[in-house]
């Protein structure tokens, strides 16, 4: 391949490496000249275009991609079409995806010209997943080097082990302390793990918090199930523990109590026959992922994890923290001390919306008046008389005069330049401005004109009330709507957010406790449209 500037009279067949625009003429990256082509370029007054010249022996970028991909055996995978030198590999059917480190490693070493990224070993994923990546990143490339990195995947580098179905027993332990709601909650998220897979309980089966109870409920279990999974009224302490104990009791082994994997510490995984055993830790009363889904992903995809697995665990162990539980090194006299108060909170006004609904004669809903007010000095106004810490104003379509009709104010805007790529952008431009230290983040739509200052504080007074470690939203009559408060635990899940999206997928996938503020219509009122806002009461201005 002859990569360089070549004189239009003589690129017939090359291969452009950098678009072409003049008059009359648009071409695109990788496009492969034409004689038309050329002459239209003359006619344009182009000379002389970046491209690359294939040699005997090259193929093109889509061809390599091809060629690469075909080595990959297609079981439980989807592969799409070669687009500028690009494959992806998506998994057909939930599972776990397979890798071998070494392997890849000795693919993406054997040119820099072809590379494959993946996830991580044994990641769990869902059919549409997208697991791998083939890129070939010149136009093109020697047919023998494709044909060596493809002899290298030959070898089942890359799989989707798929999920199967089975028969799960599920046995509690009870003490005086635990509640019934607790354990009834507890099978449900069991089950919800088990659906992706076909499994389903057999049956639950409630005992005292003792070795021989447990371990005479372990024995029938084991014969007529292919999986057990124990929840424990307690925590695992020894070894020697109720669990554990019950395992050796019933006949069968320990293979390990402990893992590297936080949450997930206290996990204990035994064998009964050829029945796996699972004493779940904890957090597996929780829905947010932690070493429990591991291992649970492990077996269901026909692996028989032991001691030497669960104690290679631990880089990639460290995961979210569960906010039921404290933090490490945080004592509950500590987090008495430090309680959440409206000062910890930030009020983040989202003010930068291209408000496309309007129509082009609507003018900005944001500038309509209500009671002689703008509806962003509305907002704002109502952030600020709520008494947070700080009242942050995110602004981008229009900025100018938004920002006008907010002077005076003791706000802290902030323009946001990627405001057209949604409302993502937005969020994490006024994560940037509230600063790391903040307890929560109020997100308040500037496009809601009946949400008031009361509103606000019961948001803020719920919040206080949970310690900081619950998310609190508006609701209507039970039904979700603005504004929401998010602690800071779920600030990274928000700054990976991308696009026109906010942040409800992370509410409902966090694991954090949920806590609904009614405040009447308030909640679900927002004018997007120049209808909507006569309808509120407001005047079209702007």
């Amino acid at each position: 391949m002859i990569f360089g500037d070549v004189a239009v009279h003589e690129a017939t067949g090359a291969i452009l490496a950098h678009g072409v625009r003049a008059e009359g003429v648009s071409l695109s990256k990788g496009h492969m000249l034409s004689d038309a082509d050329c002459r239209q370029l003359r006619a344009a007054g182009v000379e002389s275009v970046t491209a690359v010249r294939m040699e005997p022996g090259d193929i093109d970028e889509n061809a390599a991609a091809a060629r690469v991909a075909a080595a990959i055996a297609p079981d439980h995978l989807t592969f799409t079409t070669p687009a500028t030198g690009r494959i992806n590999l998506h998994s057909a059917v939930d599972g776990l995806f397979r890798v071998d480190r070494a392997t890849i490693d000795r693919f993406n070493r054997i040119d820099p010209a072809i590379t494959i990224a993946t996830l991580p070993d044994r990641a769990t994923v869902r059919p549409g997943d997208m697991v791998a990546t083939i890129k070939i990143i010149p136009l093109a490339v020697p047919a023998m080097i494709a044909d060596q990195a493809a002899a290298v995947l030959a070898a089942a580098a890359v799989v989707v082990r798929p999920f199967t179905a089975r028969r799960v027993a599920m046995i509690a332990t009870v003490l005086p302390s635990l509640k019934p709601s607790v354990m009834d909650k507890t099978r449900l998220l069991l089950e919800h793990r088990l659906a992706p897979s076909g499994s389903s309980l057999t049956g639950e089966v409630r005992v005292a918090h003792q070795t021989a109870a447990l371990a005479a409920a372990l024995e029938p279990a084991a014969r007529d199930s292919e999986l057990v999974v124990v929840f424990g009224a307690s925590a695992v302490a020894d070894s020697e523990d109720v669990i554990p104990a019950a395992i050796r009791e019933a006949g069968g082994r320990v293979e390990q109590v402990g893992m590297p994997v936080d949450p997930g510490n206290l996990l204990v995984l035994g064998q009964i026959g050829d029945t796996p055993v699972i004493g779940a830790p904890g957090c597996a009363r929780s829905p947010k992922e932690n070493g429990f889904d591991w291992v649970l992903a492990r077996i269901l995809a026909g692996e028989s994890p032991g001691a030497v697995d669960i104690t290679g665990m631990g880089v990639g162990g460290l995961l979210a923290e569960i906010p039921t539980r404290p933090r490490p090194r945080e004592l509950k006299g500590e987090r008495r001390a430090n309680a959440i108060g409206a000062k910890d909170i930030v009020v983040i006004v989202l003010a930068a919306g291209q408000a496309r609904r309007m129509g082009s004669v609507g003018g900005h809903k944001l500038l309509a008046e209500f009671d002689g007010v703008p509806l962003v000095r509305m907002a704002a106004s109502a952030a600020l008389a709520a008494q947070p810490g700080k009242v942050v104003v995110v602004t981008g379509h229009r900025a100018d005069a938004i920002e006008a009709v907010l002077a005076g104010l003791p706000v802290e805007i902030v323009r946001n330049p990627l405001y057209r790529e949604g409302m993502s952008t937005s969020l994490n431009a006024g994560l940037d401005a509230a600063g790391a230290d903040c307890s929560g983040v109020l997100v308040h739509l500037a496009d809601m004109p009946r949400v008031t200052p009361g509103d606000l504080r019961k948001l803020m007074a719920a919040f206080a009330s949970a310690g900081g470690s619950a998310v609190v939203r508006a609701v209507s009559d039970g039904k979700r709507g603005n504004p929401v408060l998010l602690p800071r635990s779920t600030f990274a899940a928000i700054r990976r957010l991308e696009g026109d999206v906010g942040a409800r997928h992370i509410i409902e996938t966090s694991g954090l406790d949920i806590i609904d503020v009614e405040i009447g219509a308030a909640a679900h009122l927002d004018v997007d449209t120049p209808e909507a806002v006569v309808q509120a009461g407001g005047l079209l201005k702007g």
